[in-house]
């Protein structure tokens, strides 16, 4: 929390996110021009954004991308204001988009990424993992309650039913290595059948007794509204029901 704080007591850094916020996955040259100042200055506004969290970064060949995370946030929300107000939704106040353009293909591995989200889970890779992958599990966290089937190996198909049994979220496994990385296809059914399909992954990370997981989509149609907003509040509600036990209660 100091560090969030610290973070955003300087305008120059709250310039820095707002400039994210309209328009994710900027590298330092394009955010140079936001500020006015040297580039060693905002190289080091960058540096204090993200040891505090509230930016992520990645690096696709020489360039150095620059995220909003809105994580950080939640967790401010969700110790002061959710108490408060009572509704876990909420957090749709400080709803920090990460979204970028780009026409990125399924096969480049260091492609740049339309969202990235990152948070950090008091929990191992293997309980993680279980958790992304289980049906009793993902239907107590997951939008609509709905839970993930399928043999999560690559090649083969996995979809995520409510629990009327109809399809709210259906891919192909691209590459899986338990407690480390999962890749799918993105077949939204809510959307119908000719919605469009993208490519998200799941990165853990083991960091002494917690897990830092990073949430990655690439080919995300424009048209396609409410993914972000989705991903914030599944790892969110991911985050409390390893942590305390207990999901959060979606609108």
């Amino acid at each position: 929390m100091d560090e969030i704080f610290k973070a955003l007591s300087d305008v120059s850094r709250r310039t820095l996110l707002d400039r994210l916020r309209e328009r994710d996955g900027q590298t330092l040259s394009e955010l140079e021009g936001a500020l006015g100042m040297t580039r060693f200055g905002v190289m080091k506004h960058l540096k204090i954004l993200e040891a505090s969290g509230l930016i992520a970064s990645r690096k696709v060949g020489r360039f150095k991308y620059h995220y909003l995370n809105a994580a950080p946030l939640q967790e401010v929300i969700d110790r002061w204001i959710e108490p408060l107000t009572q509704k876990p939704l909420a957090r749709a106040v400080l709803d920090l988009k990460a979204g970028l353009e780009g026409n990125e293909t399924v096969s480049q591995e260091s492609a740049k990424p339309d969202f990235v989200l990152q948070t950090y889970i008091r929990t191992s890779p293997e309980k993680l993992w279980a958790a992304l992958t289980s049906a009793d599990i993902t239907q107590r966290y997951n939008i609509a309650n709905a839970a993930f089937h399928g043999t999560v190996a690559t090649g083969e198909r996995y979809e995520q039913r409510r629990p009327d049994g109809s399809v709210m979220l259906s891919g192909e496994i691209l590459d899986a290595e338990p407690g480390r990385r999962l890749e799918m296809t993105f077949e939204p059914g809510w959307l119908g059948p000719d919605a469009k399909s993208s490519r998200c992954v799941y990165e853990i990370e083991a960091s002494g007794a917690v897990c830092r997981l990073t949430v990655l989509h690439y080919d995300l149609p424009a048209d396609q509204p409410g993914v972000r907003e989705g991903w914030s509040s599944i790892v969110a509600s991911l985050k409390s029901l390893l942590e305390t036990g207990e999901p959060l209660e979606f609108a």
